[in-house]
């Protein structure tokens, strides 16, 4: 339920604030996107506690650049293998983790 709203927040954030910015974030993908990857993947508190220090890096001080989302475990494994049918691709990474890259073939 939780995550619903925080989803659909960040939904409406993303429709209609991020126009105001547009192009203004230092990371790819951008921090809201971060965000949602986050909140759709991993538990409530790593995604916020990650997205938070996400924003905080987001400024000046930081050079910024690519920077994909980390899942924390792997629970959900899809029925149906087609290219168009997956939402997002895996990469492994040290310590079972996976970074998540979003599929743009995706149709869903």
């Amino acid at each position: 339920m939780i995550r619903e709203v925080l989803l659909k927040l960040l939904w409406l954030y993303q429709k209609f604030f991020t126009l105001i910015g547009f192009g203004s974030c230092r990371y790819y993908p951008s921090c809201s996107e971060y965000a949602r990857i986050h909140f759709e993947n991993n538990s409530l508190s790593s995604a916020f506690y990650h997205t938070f220090t996400r924003i905080l890096r987001c400024n000046q001080l930081f050079d910024g650049g690519i920077e994909y989302p980390l899942l924390d475990k792997l629970s959900l494994k899809p029925a149906n293998l087609r290219v168009d049918s997956i939402k997002y691709w895996l990469v492994p990474n040290k310590k079972n983790r996976f970074h998540i890259i979003k599929n743009f073939s995706y149709k869903g």
